[in-house]
């Protein structure tokens, strides 16, 4: 359909001709998938339908399971579980984003990233990290900060913007 050979006749789409006609080829091309990854983000909506995102340790992708398909799911899913789902790759059209839709979900154990928090969790807490009594109190006032992130980072933005708003006073 496209070349990438120079021509001088151009096909112009409008960008919901192109969404269309990316969502015709991801749900042509790659059909019906099994897919193993970790749940992220879930969340069950009022409508019934849920929405979350699978992932392993390099990449994700958002999900969506509708209340049709959700009611035969013998699992409540979770942050960090395992799963293994079959999935056909959507498009959803209005905002050019792709995403799996779920038909059906069945558990496959923890997730590794969750084991890995839990062993850190666990390491951190043998070595007295969470304890109260190592704990200290904050002082009344605080007149410094220091903020460990991103240097173009939007959190690093966040942070000063709140401080300049709420303690224009306190050393960054």
């Amino acid at each position: 359909m496209f070349t990438n050979s120079p021509s001088t006749s151009r096909q112009i789409l409008t960008v919901t001709k192109l969404n269309r006609l990316a969502r015709t080829v991801l749900e042509g091309e790659i059909g019906l998938i099994w897919l193993s990854a970790e749940i992220s983000n879930f969340v069950a909506a009022a409508s019934g339908h849920w929405y979350f995102t699978l992932k392993d340790n390099k990449a994700q992708v958002r999900a969506a399971m509708f209340k049709g398909s959700n009611r035969n799911v013998r699992i409540r899913p979770k942050e960090g579980d395992k799963i293994l789902v079959r999935a056909s790759v959507g498009l959803y059209e209005a905002r050019g984003d792709y995403q799996l839709v779920v038909e059906h979900m069945e558990s496959d154990g923890e997730g590794a990233l969750k084991q890995a928090f839990e062993a850190l969790k666990f390491k951190l807490n043998n070595e007295g990290l969470f304890d109260t009594a190592n704990k200290r109190a904050l002082p009344e006032r605080i007149n410094r900060i220091g903020v460990i992130t991103s240097s173009s980072g939007a959190a690093l933005h966040d942070v000063l913007s709140v401080l300049k708003r709420r303690s224009p006073q306190t050393e960054i």
